[in-house]
């Protein structure tokens, strides 16, 4: 049954890829186009698959729930949204407070160098 499965899902990737590689962008309108139709996807030639305001775009996880395919996580990594190594370490590592230590310099007066004056923004040389 699995094997079954791993090549179905297989094969709508390769339309997935397919679809969204062969769109047509239509810049008027900013929207991208399906170019052909694509049954196992539920996409027919015409129907806008992009665009930019109040679209509900296609979703490849919810085509699989469409086929009833069984264990869909083991397939598809979830959405950085939801989780995963980039949100841990957005929340988990990265706003951690920063620990500064403090350091004390020991400067020795004595020892402390003066530099030449610069005689009020004029240089060294023009006096």
């Amino acid at each position: 049954m699995s094997l079954l499965q791993k090549e179905m899902i297989e094969e709508l990737r390769i339309q997935w890829k397919k679809l969204w590689w062969e769109r047509v962008d239509d810049k008027v309108r900013a929207e991208g186009v399906a170019t052909a139709d694509y049954c196992d996807l539920f996409v027919e030639k015409g129907t806008i698959i992009h665009a930019t305001r109040n679209f509900k775009s296609l979703n490849f996880k919810e085509i699989l729930e469409q086929h009833k395919v069984a264990d869909i996580a083991k397939f598809i990594p979830p959405d950085p949204q939801v989780g995963g190594w980039t949100k841990f370490i957005k929340l988990n590592i990265r706003n951690q407070p920063r620990r500064k230590r403090r350091v004390e310099f020991y400067c020795d007066e004595k020892k402390k160098k003066k530099q030449q004056h610069k005689n009020g923004g004029r240089g060294w040389l023009h006096k």
